[in-house]
């Protein structure tokens, strides 16, 4: 997870706002962060309008800004549309850099959509919608990447059923969808193909917080941290589960032992306001 996502979750938590957008936000562990990517309202009614990318291009450095016009420019001329799935994987990684998921993932669904039979493009799509989908805020454009994710990442499924991985990130955008259920049902399909799958205990913890029931979310979280100590996410939320159910010494266990495990400054920052509160 990244250090700035940890850190709007916790941020929510204090502020008591129920915990609504912690489950989007389970994505890959990167240290990068996301900026904010402004539109205007005709835009955010579509992510994937090449309108956004031009505002973009203005937030850019200076030197990836040149290397993206030029990026732009080959790929509006090339002849073969091999070029222009070339160009279009580079500008999404410029943009990915960056922060501007939401460009990144533009240019990952244009380089899949050329070439809809290669699964590597089609799953590169989904996982650019999906960080994209983890860091938006406006209710169209949540529901626009949600179907994005689950339209690439369905592909690559159909293909390779073993991928809980990938399935992973279907079910959590269902969550936040109409139909919560669905995304519910396949993470405890996932538990039960691999009771001990990583992301699938994570994510039904973080479910558990949502709704209150902070007592399934320590089960969920001390089974997750048993087969995975190092999951920095789940040691931290187990503390905050404990810390809720109003387990005191255990909860203050817990946030001294995370203590141990990160020296972000932020994240103990965080960890030392449970500990006052204690």
């Amino acid at each position: 997870m990244k250090k700035s996502q940890l850190i709007l979750i916790v941020a929510g938590i204090l502020a008591v706002v129920g915990l609504y957008a912690l489950p989007k936000v389970v994505v890959d562990n990167e240290a990068t962060g996301a900026k904010m990517e402004s539109a205007t309202e005709e835009e955010s009614e579509d992510p994937q309008a090449p309108g956004i990318t031009a505002l973009h291009g203005n937030e850019l450095s200076a030197e990836n800004r040149k290397q993206a016009d030029q990026l732009k420019q080959m790929y509006a001329n090339a002849a073969e549309k091999e070029e222009k799935v070339a160009a279009a994987q580079v500008l999404a990684e410029l943009y990915k850099g960056e922060g501007l998921f939401d460009s990144a993932a533009y240019y990952w669904s244009e380089a899949a959509d050329l070439l809809p039979s290669n699964l590597f493009l089609a799953e590169e799509a989904g996982k650019a919608s999906y960080e994209a989908f983890s860091f938006a805020l406006d209710k169209a454009k949540v529901e626009k990447l949600a179907e994005s994710t689950r339209a690439y990442l369905n592909k690559v499924l159909a293909k390779n059923p073993s991928r809980l991985d990938l399935k992973t990130k279907i079910a959590m955008t269902y969550i936040s969808s109409s139909n919560p259920m669905q995304g519910i049902s396949m993470l405890r399909e996932i538990l039960e193909q691999d009771p001990q799958n990583e992301d699938g205990l994570f994510n039904i913890g973080i479910l558990s917080m949502q709704s209150g029931q902070y007592n399934k979310a320590v089960e969920r979280f001390e089974e997750l941290i048993k087969y995975h100590p190092d999951n920095l996410q789940g040691q931290f939320y187990l503390g905050v589960s404990y810390f809720e159910s109003k387990e005191k010494n255990k909860a203050k266990a817990q946030f001294e032992a995370v203590k141990k495990m990160t020296e972000d400054p932020m994240i103990l920052s965080s960890i030392q306001s449970y500990l006052d509160r204690l």
